[in-house]
C-alpha cells in the first residue's frame, strides 16, 4: 500500500522514522562471520564471552560485520590505508614542535615500549583534570603544557596520525577501561546516554547495536558498535576518522543535534561503549566499510 506523502517537514520525518523502525523489524539477520583475524602470524580477539553486566551473551569486533574484502584490508598492512596515518605518526613523535624545543620522544623515548597499552585503557582518569580524558585530549595536553605547542583540531591529519600510530602500538592487547571508582558517574552517564532515544527519528544507541545488530539493512551490516578499532579507516570517508566523528554521525543519521566533538557527553559515551568491548583485541588502525 503506497504511503501517503505528507507536506509537513515533521511529519515527513515521523514517516522515514517508521519506515526505518519497520526495516529493522523485517531486515534479514545476518550474523557475524566466523573469519579469524591475523595479522602478521598473530590472531586477535573478535569474539568472546560478554564481560559482567552486558545485554550481549557474546561480544564480537566489528571487523566481523565486514565483507571477506574489507576484512582483508586490514589483515595486511601494506593494504591497510589508515598505515599511512601510522607512518605520519611516526614522523611527527620525534619531530620537534613548540617553543619548548621539544618531541614526543624527548619525553616518552621509545613509542613502542612507552605508548603499549595506552590506547587500550582509554578514555582514562586524569587526576589533575579531575575527569577522564580521551586519547586526543592526552595528546593535545602534551603539546600545550609540556611542548608549548599549539593544539591540534580533533580531525586534524596531524590528530588523526598521532593517534593511529599510539593505537598501533597496542594492537593485539585486550581493552581494558576503568569504570570504577571516580570513573563510576562517568561510566553511568555514558550509559544513560546510550539508552536514551533522541532526534526526530527517536532511536538510541541502542536500537542498532544492541535490539538489531546482526541484521542487514539495505547494504549496512548491523554491528554492536564496539570501539576497539579506532581511529578506523571507513571506505565511505575515505579517510581515518575519530571515534567522536563516528558518533556524531550517528546522531546526524537519526536527525538529532549531535553532542559537542570532544565534550563531556562524548567522553562520557566512549567509556561506556569501550566497557562494552572489554577484552576484545585493540585494532587500531582498523578497515570498516
Amino acid at each position: 500500500m503506497a504511503t501517503k506523502i505528507l507536506k509537513s517537514k515533521r511529519f515527513g520525518y515521523a514517516v522515514v522514522g517508521l519506515a526505518c523502525a519497520a526495516a529493522c523489524a523485517t531486515a534479514a539477520f545476518a550474523g557475524p562471520n566466523d573469519n579469524k583475524l591475523t595479522i602478521d602470524g598473530q590472531e586477535y580477539v573478535t569474539e568472546l564471552p560478554a564481560p559482567e553486566g552486558s545485554p550481549f551473551d557474546t561480544i564480537y569486533s566489528g571487523w566481523r560485520f565486514r565483507n571477506e574484502a574489507t576484512q582483508a584490508m586490514e589483515m595486511d598492512d601494506f593494504d591497510n590505508p589508515g598505515f599511512t596515518n601510522v607512518e605520519s605518526g611516526e614522523a611527527l613523535w620525534s619531530k620537534v614542535d613548540g617553543e619548548a624545543g621539544k618531541s614526543c620522544a624527548s619525553c616518552h623515548n621509545d613509542a613502542a615500549e612507552s605508548m603499549k597499552g595506552v590506547r587500550a585503557q582509554m578514555p582514562k582518569w586524569n587526576e589533575k583534570a579531575g575527569k577522564p580524558v580521551t586519547l586526543e585530549q592526552t595528546i593535545n595536553g602534551c603539546r600545550e603544557n609540556n611542548l608549548k605547542a599549539k593544539p591540534w583540531k580533533w580531525e586534524s591529519n596531524e590528530m588523526l596520525s598521532m593517534t593511529a600510530f599510539i593505537g598501533s602500538k597496542s594492537r593485539g592487547m585486550p581493552v581494558k577501561v576503568q569504570t570504577d571508582g571516580p570513573m563510576k558517574s562517568w561510566w553511568e552517564k555514558g550509559k544513560k546516554l546510550y539508552y536514551t532515544r533522541v532526534g526526530q527519528l527517536d532511536m538510541s544507541c541502542a536500537g542498532c547495536h544492541e535490539d538489531n545488530y546482526g541484521k542487514m539493512i539495505r547494504a549496512d551490516h548491523l554491528s554492536q558498535g564496539q570501539i576497539n578499532g579506532f581511529p578506523t579507516y571507513r571506505s565511505k570517508w575515505q579517510k581515518l576518522g575519530s571515534i567522536h566523528r563516528r558518533f556524531k554521525g550517528c546522531m546526524k543519521n537519526i536527525r538529532a543535534q549531535p553532542y559537542e566533538v570532544g565534550g563531556e557527553e562524548f567522553v562520557a559515551l566512549e567509556l561506556y561503549v569501550a566497557s562494552r568491548g572489554q577484552g576484545l583485541s585493540v585494532e587500531s588502525p582498523s578497515v570498516r566499510n
